[in-house]
């Protein structure tokens, strides 16, 4: 079995592109990795996600811990098996989903103590139970345990945060131990304030991981002041490492963070907005359950190769989300992955060719242009 190795075959400027080495297949950076919180990706099957061009999904820990447990993946062969995806699979580690559960929860420095939005029962989470579980799981990328800050939060709340979430990491290495061919992650806190991200960067450096994840943002900041927090927060990352930006995000934050560093990504978004009848273009954002796509037989989008975009008009597709046909979701989510598959697609060849900055000046203008005028 081989080991867990990240190689950049090329630059451009800050964005670059490179390859993820796992024993269960090569992820190809920049990545974006579609969301299957509950052992699913909404709507679709795990041969379809693999056929959109996704090398990689994320699981979540809390969901997952709760129902079905993680012990009864375990004993059921792994959560690959168990949801039939033999690609690598990252997991969070449940801090994310925790911490947003504000009342229901209640934070020490052992851990987090919480109930369950289920059923009610009680349950704690450690940095130790966190890797625990993800190595229950069989996770190929395993995500340390933190407190993802809240947004706004002030200088003395951020730094008694991010130094907490330091201090967890330290205990999610010792516990994650020596697992060859599976990888730990740490995650750089420190909210919107510079000389946080530097010593929580500094931290983590001294702990060592396989890849570094810049967390604590798309929580509610804003694009501009996410931006302005990526412009130095991954070059103080190693840059042999992989950078990973956590829930993100939409198609132009994608673009604008591969800009400034990051190579890898995740979000619920093009899962979500397809079960809600939106659909992901190279034109922006395309609502299905307007009337004036009621008569349109053109597809979506005539350059997507989706089966949505290849077997059925507009026509069509907004009937079937207005008629809150299951067959809506289905097709507009693998539309919407197929799309942030292709991007990302777009994007390696554009850094590999040192063409970044025409690419990225092309997917703005083709974006102010709008969707496409209704026959």
């Amino acid at each position: 079995m081989g080991g867990f190795t990240f190689e950049v075959r090329a630059s451009d400027g800050k964005a670059r592109t490179g390859v993820i080495a796992t024993p269960r297949g090569e992820i190809r950076t920049p990545a974006f990795m579609p969301v299957g919180t509950a052992a699913t990706v909404k709507a679709m099957l795990p041969e379809s996600v693999a056929a959109t061009g996704a090398d990689i999904l994320l699981g979540n820990t809390y969901h997952l811990m709760l129902r079905p447990t993680a012990e009864r993946i375990a004993a059921l062969g792994g959560l690959h098996r168990f949801m039939n995806w033999q690609r690598p699979i990252l997991t969070d580690s449940g801090g994310f989903q925790v911490m947003s559960l504000a009342d229901l929860r209640k934070m020490t420095e052992e851990g987090v103590t919480f109930k369950s939005h289920i059923d009610g029962s009680r349950h704690q989470l450690t940095p130790e139970r966190s890797m625990e579980i993800q190595r229950l799981l069989g996770s190929d990328i395993v995500m340390a345990f933190d407190e993802c800050t809240p947004f706004p939060a002030t200088e003395e709340v951020s730094l008694d945060s991010m130094r907490r979430s330091m201090r967890w990491a330290e205990r999610s290495r010792i516990a994650f131990g020596d697992r060859p061919g599976h990888a730990l992650f740490g995650i750089q806190q420190g909210s919107v304030f510079a000389d946080q991200r530097a010593e929580s960067a500094e931290a983590l450096r001294g702990i060592g991981f396989d890849g570094y994840a810049v967390g604590g943002l798309a929580v509610g900041e804003g694009q501009e002041m996410m931006f302005s927090v990526l412009d130095y927060a991954p070059d103080m990352l190693p840059a042999d490492k992989p950078r990973y930006l956590m829930g993100v995000g939409k198609p132009d934050d994608i673009v604008g963070a591969v800009a400034r560093g990051i190579d890898m990504m995740d979000c619920v978004l093009p899962s979500r907005s397809g079960r809600t009848g939106q659909a992901w273009t190279r034109r922006g954002q395309v609502n299905m359950r307007n009337a004036r796509h009621q008569d349109d037989p053109r597809p979506l989008d005539e350059a997507c190769t989706c089966p949505a975009c290849r077997s059925y008009s507009r026509a069509y597709l907004h009937h079937v989300v207005r008629a809150q046909e299951m067959i809506a979701g289905m097709l507009l989510t693998w539309h919407n992955l197929h799309y942030y598959q292709e991007l990302m697609s777009g994007i390696r060849a554009a850094v590999a060719g040192g063409r970044f900055a025409a690419f990225e000046a092309a997917f703005h203008a083709q974006r102010a242009e709008g969707d496409i005028d209704p026959v």
